[in-house]
């Protein structure tokens, strides 16, 4: 295991119920530890700040997300089309995903 959950309403974010950030999966209640499609959500976020060694995948992710927002006008829909975001919600269904995931799988939902 190369993460560590912790649990603190502190850092999660009004709206949200977890965040990643390496090495640590922070959600904002307990019960989302039972929540297998949350979990598996997050551990792709971990394998994707792996892969742009952390300050690479914030950067990205800031400007995606300013870039999606400009176009889009709206933050949760801009949210939501973050190439990083939308590889965890397609798969966060499949607990084995990661096991077959290719490096650099988010960059198919740029």
């Amino acid at each position: 295991m190369y993460y560590k959950i912790l649990i603190s309403k502190k850092w999660v974010p009004r709206g949200f119920v977890g965040l990643t950030i390496y090495p640590f999966i922070i959600f904002k209640k307990a019960a989302s530890l039972d929540d297998v499609k949350l979990l598996t959500h997050e551990k792709i976020h971990i394998r994707q700040q792996l892969e742009l060694l952390l300050v690479f995948f914030y950067l990205w992710y800031l400007l995606e997300f300013v870039i999606k927002f400009v176009w889009l006008r709206d933050k949760q829909l801009a949210y939501r089309a973050i190439s990083f975001e939308r590889e965890a919600y397609v798969h966060e269904g499949d607990r084995d995903y990661l096991k077959t995931r290719s490096f650099a799988a988010f960059i198919k939902y740029i």
